[in-house]
């Protein structure tokens, strides 16, 4: 396979490498969108495209852009990353050992508390609620 010049000119400009940090993902996305702000792209581009596309995949597959929780253990989350103890939610839960009883899990978050948490820390009400499959079949 013979590679062309236009081609090499690109490898040049921008060497394609595997992504390891946000700051290189940048980079390759300022690239990508050149590329893409482009009318017509040369096949040439168009596969440079697609190999920076597929690294910015792989960053992307790597890294855990959505945590896995909700619930109460996204409530204990957000308390420890704030600094924030039991007493801090009296005003959403009313007394302190509401908030101690729902942490360990012997009651239920309730939707009024769902919404004041969610304005509280100020983040979608749908973070404390599992994650439903949308496989489509």
């Amino acid at each position: 396979m013979q590679v062309s010049e236009k081609y090499l000119q690109l490898l040049v400009k921008f060497p394609p490498y595997p992504i390891n940090t946000d700051e290189e993902l940048a980079a390759t996305q300022a690239v990508i969108n050149g590329l893409l702000d482009q009318v017509d792209l040369t096949t040439e581009e168009e596969n440079y495209l697609d190999l920076l596309g597929t690294l910015v995949y792989n960053y992307e597959q790597q890294q855990d852009w959505i945590p896995d929780i909700y619930g109460v253990e996204l409530l204990r989350v957000l308390l420890e990353e704030r600094g924030l103890k039991q007493k801090d939610l009296v005003p959403i839960f009313k007394t302190e050992s509401i908030v101690s009883e729902i942490l360990k899990g012997n009651r239920q978050l309730t939707t009024r508390h769902i919404q004041e948490l969610s304005q509280y820390f100020h983040i979608s009400p749908a973070a404390f609620f599992p994650m439903l499959s949308t496989a489509v079949i």
